[in-house]
């Protein structure tokens, strides 16, 4: 299990408790969103995943095989380099090129090699389908183009998890629909997916797990969504067939 969360209770920064006694759990390959209102606690709990904030009050608090409770900051870099954050708001770098930006974060991470690096950054923008985008700069592509190369980035050193804080919220619907289905091809390859979002037409187009905040509680409510209408020719009655997407090969 990639994350294990059991009755943990999640502050802001502040000390205020948003969310109480969270069970919460990711495995491998899985694609899960969380919703919720504005303040109801979404990004809060995304932080706590990647190490902004900490989890001292639970039963479990787990992230890739470390407990949160009383986690040295020194682990911290580490295991984020087990992971790939995305933003809303792409968090590019825009004195530099895409390739640059690849590069800068390879570097960072401790690739030393010229002709890795080289082919590190061109297999990750084929996966995105922007190899041709290697030489622009972030503010001459679309928004659907910036998120992309932040995908690209995210997936960089083949995270366990990516960790996605609305990343279709400044895109069209088609562009986000285009971005969705790019996160579940790469849970194909193992990795797992969380992310927020308050486009809630995603979760029947693309379905997945879902958690809601709601109330200072987090609760699974992956049956309200992951359903499929049937209809009959003749006098067209509904029927509603609940589907396990979790466990579906062709998705």
């Amino acid at each position: 299990m990639l994350i294990d969360y059991q009755k943990a209770n999640i502050y802001q920064k502040d000390g205020i408790l948003v969310l109480k006694e969270v069970d919460f759990h990711v495995n491998e390959g899985e694609f899960i969103y969380i919703i919720g209102r504005v303040g109801a606690g979404k990004s809060t709990l995304l932080k706590t995943l990647y190490f902004e904030l900490d989890v001292d009050e639970a039963e479990n608090a787990f992230v890739l095989n470390h407990d949160l409770r009383g986690l040295k900051r020194r682990y911290i870099p580490a295991l984020r380099r087990q992971m790939g954050i995305i933003f809303q708001d792409f968090q590019l770098l825009s004195d530099r090129t895409v390739h640059d930006n690849l590069e800068f974060v390879l570097k960072a991470t401790g690739w030393k090699d010229k002709d890795e690096i080289r082919e590190r950054i061109n297999d990750v923008l084929e996966d995105v389908e922007m190899q041709e985008y290697a030489d622009r700069f972030p503010h001459e592509l679309s928004g659907g183009e910036q998120q992309r190369i932040a995908i690209a980035r995210a997936i960089l050193n083949k995270p366990k998890i990516i960790i996605a804080d609305e990343p279709t919220g400044n895109l069209d619907p088609e562009t986000a629909s285009n971005i969705i289905a790019l996160l579940r091809h790469i849970t194909q390859m193992g990795t797992a997916v969380v992310m927020t979002t308050h486009n809630i037409p995603l979760l029947n187009e693309y379905p997945g797990i879902v958690y809601r905040c709601i109330d200072g509680h987090l609760e699974e409510i992956t049956n309200d969504y992951n359903k499929i209408a049937v209809y009959e020719d003749e006098n067209m009655e509904e029927e509603i067939r609940k589907v396990d997407y979790s466990t579906r090969e062709d998705l």
